[in-house]
């Protein structure tokens, strides 16, 4: 059995929770509850032969990076880091929050889910700027904590680039 803990960082109230709350329990919630430090969530998979458990630490949603607790990515050996597509300000916070990160755990396997997309309709940030961002090496994803779109393949790579 390997262990990888997997750090979730982003803004206020683009996903994080309902995000681990949809991988780990299968259930979505629409009440808010803001996390409060750190809440810490595990879910073991089988992936090529190996079984290997995620410990996802599901960090309190800053908007300003000088707030956020960045030792509590120290030993990650992944991370996580969630937009709302329907607020384009959270795209900002998240890539700060990403390069700080790295300044953290070192170049670890990282993922930019853009939360919220059984929304589509309804987001401010433009796919041009998504591929842009993956023309840089930037892997991003789009999903919804909401159906679920996504949630599983995003998780279940990062894990796999972790055991790589």
């Amino acid at each position: 059995m390997i262990n990888k803990k997997v750090c979730m960082l982003g803004g206020f109230s683009v996903g994080k929770t309902s995000l681990v709350e949809r991988y780990v329990h299968s259930i979505f919630s629409d009440r808010y509850l803001s996390t409060v430090g750190v809440k810490i969530s595990k879910k073991t998979l089988s992936l090529e032969g190996t079984d290997v458990t995620l410990v996802l630490w599901d960090m309190e949603g800053k908007d300003i990076y000088a707030n956020v607790n960045m030792s509590y990515l120290r030993g990650a050996m992944g991370f996580f880091t969630v937009a709302d597509g329907t607020r384009k300000e959270t795209l900002e916070t998240a890539m700060t929050l990403r390069q700080a990160a790295f300044g953290v755990a070192g170049d670890v396997p990282s993922y930019l889910l853009v939360n919220k997309a059984d929304m589509r309709d309804q987001w401010e940030i433009p796919d041009d700027m998504l591929d842009s961002l993956a023309a840089q090496g930037v892997a991003v994803l789009c999903t919804s904590a909401k159906t679920g779109a996504g949630v599983e393949e995003a998780f279940a790579g990062l894990a796999r680039d972790m055991i790589r």
